[in-house]
């Protein structure tokens, strides 16, 4: 295994300090503040450390982001076992820095069960093979990129992503609120499915919000830009494997009130659909705001 897919796996996997109450570090990928997706997999992570005895397995998660997280500091986590029943599990997470919450998580869990099957056909776009990553694209223009986190971006992944037909952030024109990106873990990872869906809730956080800044011809690397999640939610839908390859067909079908909200789908090589993500980001440009006010 990559030592920088190691990482990931040690930083989801969280310290006990207590009943019910566990300890994270924090990661700097070189944003203004702590990264969503690894406080999602993180509380995903806390709320697994409680669970009963038996095959539970994630089935849905929902998230309240409350205030930014600083990269210098650990995360805590509480863990409330709001209910054990005989085919779900249900258990709420709250996620504080400094003794405030910054995410507050409801979460559950639920046996393996036969029963009706139907799902959205994936959609048809090309695959992986031949398109360029984000790091590749990033090293590509490594120097435009602040000093401050040159070798942050530029450093390897432990998510390998491919996007078709990607913005250029640098540069962003007008273009319809839908994007396709690729993605795996970019070593092969064990047999354990808790670990493939902690590492799939921190993967979802990327690309979705920025998907609604295409029609807006806006982008995160611009000063004046304010991009932040809100909420997110996460349907699991049937097991998967974050060490092949999944697409993440994602489009955004409104912003208003300083928000945008957006959809993802989750398919394997198969077309099989295994996730579902809703949520709803900040986007804000500040100089307008002031213009308005």
């Amino acid at each position: 295994m990559s030592d920088v897919l190691q990482e990931l796996l040690q930083l989801l996997r969280l310290e006990p300090i207590g009943v019910q109450r566990f300890r994270g570090h924090s990661q700097d990928l070189g944003f203004r503040a702590l990264f969503g997706g690894q406080v999602l997999g993180q509380s995903l992570s806390a709320a697994m450390h409680t669970l009963p005895e038996g095959d539970w397995f994630p089935h849905s998660l929902h998230a309240y982001f409350l205030r930014p997280g600083t990269v210098d500091d650990s995360v805590e986590f509480e863990v409330d076992v709001v209910r054990d029943g005989r085919s779900f599990v249900t258990r709420q997470v709250k996620a504080s820095q400094h003794g405030k919450a910054i995410l507050t998580m409801m979460c559950s869990f639920q046996h393996p069960e036969d029963g009706f099957v139907h799902m959205a056909p994936m959609p048809e776009v090309a695959g992986p093979e031949g398109i360029a990553s984000q790091l590749e694209l990033a090293r590509t223009f490594r120097d435009y990129f602040p000093e401050r986190v040159r070798d942050i971006y530029t450093a390897d992944k432990p998510i390998e992503q491919r996007v078709l037909d990607p913005v250029n952030i640098f540069a962003p024109q007008k273009k319809e609120p839908i994007k396709y990106a690729w993605m795996r873990a970019d070593d092969a990872m064990g047999d354990d499915f808790h670990d493939h869906a902690r590492v799939l809730a921190y993967a979802s956080d990327f690309n979705l919000i920025t998907t609604a800044l295409h029609p807006h011809a806006v982008s995160v690397s611009q000063k004046d830009m304010r991009v932040a999640s809100i909420d997110h939610s996460i349907w699991f839908h049937r097991p998967f494997r974050m060490d092949e390859w999944l697409l993440y067909a994602i489009d955004s079908p409104n912003a208003g009130g300083a928000r945008g909200f957006c959809r993802g789908q989750i398919f394997n090589l198969q077309g099989e659909l295994v996730a579902s993500v809703a949520q709803e980001g900040l986007m804000r440009q500040v100089a307008r705001a002031k213009e308005s006010s």
